[in-house]
């Protein structure tokens, strides 16, 4: 049944999957989305954009995998926009580059659906771009095709091979006819390719070769999701790559270690990339479940108290971390409140992380303690606590109660209001637990106490000494009194508490281990 709010889909493209790709508009309507329905390329770091409150459906395809019925998609576009809802369909790419956008927008013309396409960037062109390789050159590269090799069966093979420069999508498990097809149809064995998998991410792999030796280069590897290029401007990439992909892997400081990344689940990759720059390889493991409070009463009643008739009522926020930060702001705009209503009130954040999550509204904290923890925000805290009104939106439980005790002491008011929840995951991943099985897994990594504590949970039942010969490195103080109350020893923790810190703090470590086998 229709309702009198009209609703609309937007069918938006998510660029290469991680955030950093987003168009302008695309971010804008993320951050406003009543429905999802995403695809399977999209990154964890575009979905922690959307609203808490948001229905969130995943309806990914995977080759060779179970997949949601293009037929039910389109339903379910047709279904919410008719509820009056703000849907976003959201697709890897561009929308309309092997998107079955068409079957969609036909299906919400004929229900009456108001619409919109919003454009992304295409893997096709930006993965070769951040693998160094150019599409088209002066010289050797007039034109490009792009295509799927989803069904290799249908194209005409014979006209393509004659393309200067291919860009292939989905090809990564029809490779070898691929291959064998180009050559059968006059494209010489010494032809260049590039293979480029997960572009644009921090998990970005390039091999290079010629249709002669790519099946041996790349045989027991993933390769999907990929993008294949073949042609002369492959030897380019020689040329043209960029600083950040040129130094071959092997020079780099962390290039023989395999990190896990202990994480919220949905959390941006911003850690990865910093690791994977180093050459690490990185496996995330979520450790964490953020959602929203048991109940959204008492934050309700304290963001009340935001508006004309009490201004100043409280003197003080403190934020602690950024899911505090996003679900205080997102919980502040359905009042329909936005940032003038804190008008009155100073913002005190623990951390640059959080600092930086507040920056996204547009906002910059009154007072930050130097030493990005928690413990330290009292000693150097800018004025007399005495008398003060403090507002203090919180993880529900589990948190350390440190805080509101100093606080307290120092004569403030302080007023705790479960602003999320945070829970261990369900299960291990399976690709996680096969890795610590194998002791493929060089450094843990945890940025909180509660990642440390779901860690343990997780691998309890397993009944295997799966941390043998793995270092343990923390973020901060907090985090490593719980390494070593749980697992019973601390090998790294970073000098500065960011991620940075932590990453600088990982290079040091592997070069004074390299320091110590050197003089041994």
């Amino acid at each position: 049944m229709k309702t009198s709010k009209p609703g609309k889909v937007y069918l938006v493209g998510a660029g290469l999957g991680d955030v950093a790709y987003l168009t302008v508009r695309s971010h804008q309507l993320l951050t406003q989305a009543e429905v999802i329905v995403y695809d399977a390329l999209v990154d964890d770091s575009i979905l922690q954009l959307i609203p808490t409150n948001c229905l969130k459906l995943d309806v990914g395809k995977r080759g060779g995998k179970p997949s949601t019925p293009q037929a039910e998609i389109n339903q379910l576009l047709v279904k919410y926009c008719q509820q009056g809802k703000q849907v976003l369909r959201l697709k890897g790419g561009d929308p309309f580059i092997f998107g079955r956008t068409t079957g969609e927008i036909q299906a919400l013309i004929a229900a009456d659906c108001d619409f919109e396409v919003v454009p992304g960037i295409s893997s096709a062109l930006a993965a070769p771009l951040l693998a160094g390789i150019p599409l088209t050159d002066v010289m050797i590269s007039r034109c490009f095709a792009v295509l799927t090799a989803h069904e290799p069966e249908v194209i005409d093979w014979k006209t393509v091979a004659k393309i200067e420069t291919l860009v292939i999508l989905m090809g990564s498990r029809n490779l070898t006819e691929i291959i064998q097809q180009l050559q059968q149809n006059g494209r010489s064995p010494q032809t260049p390719i590039a293979i480029i998998r997960e572009g644009g991410r921090p998990q970005q792999q390039v091999w290079v070769g010629t249709l002669s030796d790519m099946i041996e280069k790349t045989a027991n590897y993933s390769l999907s999701p990929c993008v294949i290029v073949v042609g002369e401007v492959v030897r380019l990439r020689n040329f043209l790559q960029s600083p950040v992909y040129s130094m071959p892997n092997s020079q780099k400081p962390l290039s023989a270690k395999t990190i896990l990344v202990t994480r919220a689940e949905g959390q941006s990759s911003k850690f990865s990339q910093l690791l994977t720059a180093e050459g690490a390889t990185v496996i995330e493991m979520p450790a964490l479940v953020i959602g929203p409070p048991s109940s959204w009463a008492a934050l309700d009643e304290a963001i009340a108290h935001f508006d004309a008739t009490s201004p100043g009522y409280f003197n003080w926020l403190i934020l602690t971390s950024a899911n505090g930060v996003n679900f205080f702001f997102e919980r502040l705009k359905t009042h329909r409140k936005d940032t003038r209503a804190l008008a009155q009130t100073q913002i005190a954040v623990v951390g640059k992380k959080t600092a930086d999550s507040l920056k996204q509204y547009g906002l910059k904290p009154d007072f930050i303690p130097p030493d990005f923890v928690a413990d330290s925000l009292v000693s150097h805290f800018p004025e007399s606590l005495a008398g003060k009104r403090i507002l203090f939106p919180r993880v529900e439980t589990g948190g350390r109660d440190v805080l509101v005790q100093e606080l307290t002491q120092q004569g403030a008011e302080v007023v705790e209001v479960p602003a999320y929840e945070s829970r261990c995951p369900d299960a291990i991943a399976p690709d996680v637990l096969e890795a610590l099985q194998q002791h493929k897994i060089d450094v843990i990594t945890f940025a909180s106490s509660k990642t440390v504590q779901n860690f343990c949970d997780l691998i309890a039942s397993i009944g295997q000494n799966l941390l043998e010969g793995v270092c343990i490195a923390s973020i901060g103080p907090q985090t490593s009194e719980t390494c070593y109350r749980l697992l019973g020893r601390l090998d790294i923790e970073a000098k500065e508490y960011t991620l940075e810190g932590l990453t600088e703090a990982i290079v040091a470590w592997e070069l004074g281990q390299r320091t110590i086998q050197g003089n041994s």
